[in-house]
């Protein structure tokens, strides 16, 4: 089979703006990034407002593994299975981060024949984004050295600067650097860190706001350091808002791009769900939801933390209802939690699936704690057998949920059909009450046990010292009420990534809490996770090239 880069590029793409007149959006309405990408202007958000809205329907997964699970394949397959359906429909999607790009596992715009077009500049450059992200934060990070440097009007303690800056990379080396090393004009000598652009708290400012004075005002309350006595030193107050705001102006724009089969696709914002919320921006949903009768949207990695962070973070703060969740497994996936071998992977093993299964299992149990409805679906392998899937579909009927298999990697939307079906089967006939998990009144510990409790299954909570201390911390200068952002593997259920399956009779320890007040919630690192990845032995860089044409080749 031919690769994802050569099916997207032998692809027929339309012009962005005939893409465009399918939801009734004119040339003037959107701002073209050559022929196949654009962005909506502000002025037709502004003018969809009064729109009715669609049906939200979020996709999410079990705990990815080696073995690959597809949500984002299934995420385009649906969307085009929608629209094979006569239905009126606009996929949101997250914009890939070059970090896993040239990291672990090359291009991150769909698999196969059901993909978002053009692949190669969306997991590049795009439209500039994060560029603008990445330039807005370390902005804040150049104002905030200077404003030390310059008298430290605002008193602030050079030992408690908890602003970072960032770079759209893997790069392990910089997580703790030495900064102003040289002569006196080169600044305080201070240990400072580097996260990965997708953990800034501005990507996950822009990715809540709802208009561009939502950002601005979300700006000028994050907290980028504290002073001598403990107070908050924020944004505002070292005058970086305006400087930040005017590099984000276009950037706060949604990216409308297509499918292979000319789906709408808005693609906008791509925080990571295993250390910050992992949903697209809120102001792409509901656009899409405006623009369509239906919008698809994904959260990161597995329902556990994407899932969990779309529920309890974004539709808490935007007041988006979801009338259906589409849990995406393979059968592959079950047996590796199942403990097989990747190499083993390919050969029917029923026992191995039903000691996997329990995985699965988990994440039904807790997306119906949301009171939505639940549809299951395979994404399929030529590997599986059928005595695999009549087993999963079995054990998902006998626990109320809809399923059904999806072929979209080999046959785009026609694949999708059957899912789609169900998925406004259930929308129509299933209702969806939405309710958040927790209360935001709780205090800050109590709702970091319900998500550990409820949602991983753990036993306890520990806490270091430190956190302890942060927490009273946040309490005394009122950030109590705030929403938990859990910073936590995504490869377990638990926090620690070795241990598949259901795990029972687990702690999660908690080794550092901060706030991102802009964003609006709490963070809580558990176990070993890292805001900045490193590469591994073997990067995806080393595949990616150009060839004599110009041509980008080994983009997956």
């Amino acid at each position: 089979m031919k690769s994802d880069i050569e099916i997207a590029r032998e692809a027929e793409k339309l012009n962005i703006k005939y893409i465009g007149e399918k939801l009734g959006i004119t040339e003037d309405d959107i701002e073209q990034y050559g022929k196949y990408k654009a962005k909506l202007s502000l002025e037709y958000l502004k003018s969809i407002e009064n729109n009715k809205d669609g049906k939200l329907v979020l996709v999410t997964a079990i705990n990815p593994t080696p073995a690959g699970e597809g949500k984002t394949t299934i995420s385009v397959g649906l969307a085009d299975a929608f629209s094979k359906l006569n239905k009126k429909v606009v996929l949101a999607l997250r914009e890939p981060s070059l970090g896993p790009c040239f990291g672990i596992k090359g291009g991150a715009a769909g698999g196969g024949y059901s993909q978002v077009v053009p692949m190669d500049e969306i997991n590049l450059h795009f439209t500039g984004d994060f560029h603008a992200i990445t330039s807005a934060n370390n902005l804040c990070a150049a104002l905030l050295d200077n404003h030390i440097q310059q008298g430290n009007e605002k008193n602030i303690d050079t030992r408690n600067i908890v602003f970072k800056r960032c770079v759209d990379m893997n790069d392990r080396v910089l997580r703790n650097v030495i900064v102003g090393l040289g002569a006196k004009t080169d600044g305080f000598v201070r240990e400072d860190h580097f996260v990965i652009t997708v953990a800034s708290e501005i990507m996950a400012v822009l990715c809540l706001s709802t208009d561009f004075k939502d950002l601005k005002r979300r700006l000028s309350r994050m907290v980028v350091a504290y002073d001598y006595d403990g107070n908050v030193v924020t944004a505002e107050d070292i005058k970086a808002v305006g400087g930040m705001a005017a590099l984000l102006k276009d950037a706060i724009k949604p990216n409308m791009v297509q499918t292979l089969e000319h789906t709408p696709v808005l693609i906008h914002g791509g925080p990571f769900a295993n250390i910050a919320h992992g949903c697209n921006s809120a102001i792409a949903t509901k656009a899409a939801l405006k623009m369509g009768d239906y919008a698809i949207t994904e959260a990161g990695f597995g329902a556990d933390l994407g899932a969990e962070k779309f529920f309890d973070i974004k539709c808490r703060k935007t007041g988006l209802k979801p009338a259906c969740v589409v849990l995406v497994a393979t059968v592959r996936a079950l047996k590796y939690n199942g403990g097989v071998s990747k190499e083993n992977l390919s050969e029917e093993n029923l026992e191995a699936l039903k000691k996997g299964i329990v995985n699965l299992e988990k994440h039904i149990e807790n997306i119906k704690k949301y009171n939505v409805p639940v549809v299951v679906t395979l994404n399929s392998f030529y590997t599986d057998t059928e005595a695999e899937h009549d087993f999963i579909k079995n054990f998902c009927e006998e626990r109320g949920c809809e399923f059904a298999l999806a072929n979209v990697f080999s046959e785009g939307g026609a694949g999708g059909v059957e899912l789609a079906k169900k998925v406004i089967d259930t929308i129509e006939n299933k209702s969806a009450d939405f309710k958040p998990l927790y209360d935001l009144k709780l205090p800050i510990k109590e709702k970091v046990e319900i998500i550990a409790k409820e949602i991983y299954g753990a036993k306890a909570v520990k806490y270091t010292a430190n956190v302890l201390k942060e927490i009273s911390n946040l309490e005394k200068l009122g950030y109590s009420e705030l929403p938990i952002c859990m910073a936590k593997t995504q490869y377990s259920l638990s926090d620690n990534q070795s241990l598949l399956g259901r795990p029972e009779d687990f702690e999660i320890t908690v080794r550092d809490m901060y706030v991102s007040a802009g964003a609006g919630f709490i963070v809580a690192i558990t176990g070993s996770i890292m805001t900045m990845p490193g590469l591994s032995k073997n990067p995806a860089a080393y595949n990616i090239d150009v060839d004599d044409d110009g041509n980008i080749i080994g983009l997956f």
